[in-house]
């Protein structure tokens, strides 16, 4: 495939390295400091490319959108914190008839915990000795707080245990109340992104963690995703592709 990468810090960097790997090849990459600018991208660029993969920042990613979507070109986009503005994504991608890829991370090990955090919470929620929280740390760059995949844990919980109601991630100078469910960020040094689930009895403490050793996994399911976005149209989740990949491999 030729693959046109989005935005060349770490991420951008490591999905060119990985998509090599995989026996692609990148068409072009888009970030300011290559002097690859978007809307000044000629057709022709942008027509030689059969997906781009999108890690560059939040308030970049609908124009991109339109951009990309204009020339008929499908998308992966590993970007988080733009989320409000899913409905209107969605729209353009079916008025345009191509398909958008997304997810709050693309690590195949933290989908792997996905799974694990929904089925511990299915467990606990029949044990109301335990109480629940979670925290978050990554790199000082990294522009959301808290990050997408701690919502995406909160979402899981919320949904299988039914004394929380709701997530709460800035409390402030209170005290938490026994139906939320804390998730706390940190950000310090390079730290690549680490996911932690505490449930804590008077007995015992049980923490399911995922720690990012690098970035490879992470570029490896954006290219998992761009590879099987082919024949698909509209918003789909990267939980949908592992589906697809599973199904195919059975």
């Amino acid at each position: 495939m030729k693959i046109g990468i989005i935005g060349y810090g770490q991420m951008g960097k490591a999905i060119e390295r990985v998509a090599i790997a995989r026996g692609h090849s990148i068409s072009v990459i888009v970030d300011p400091k290559q002097g690859y600018v978007l809307d000044e991208l000629s057709p022709s660029v942008l027509e030689n490319t059969d997906v781009y993969i999108d890690f560059s920042v939040p308030e970049a990613v609908v124009e991109n959108v339109k951009m990309i979507s204009a020339h008929g070109k499908s998308m992966v986009v590993g970007t988080t914190g733009w989320y409000e503005k899913l409905g209107e994504i969605e729209e353009i991608t079916l008025d345009r008839g191509i398909a958008l890829v997304y997810s709050q991370n693309f690590s195949m090990g933290m989908n792997i915990f996905f799974d694990i955090v929904q089925f511990a919470s299915r467990v606990i929620n029949h044990f109301p000795e335990y109480d629940i929280a979670g925290f978050e740390i990554h790199h000082n760059r990294k522009k959301d707080i808290p990050s997408g995949t701690a919502k995406k844990i909160s979402e899981i919980v919320l949904k299988n245990v039914d004394r929380k109601k709701k997530a709460t991630f800035f409390p402030g100078n209170r005290k938490i109340d026994s139906e939320e469910l804390h998730f706390s960020s940190v950000r310090c040094g390079d730290v690549v992104g680490e996911h932690t689930l505490i449930l804590d009895s008077s007995s015992d403490t049980i923490r399911l963690s995922h720690s990012a050793k690098n970035r490879d996994g992470f570029a490896l399911g954006a290219l998992v995703a761009a590879e099987n976005i082919q024949n698909l149209s509209g918003i789909h989740t990267f939980d949908e592709i592992l589906k697809i990949v599973l199904k195919e491999a059975l």
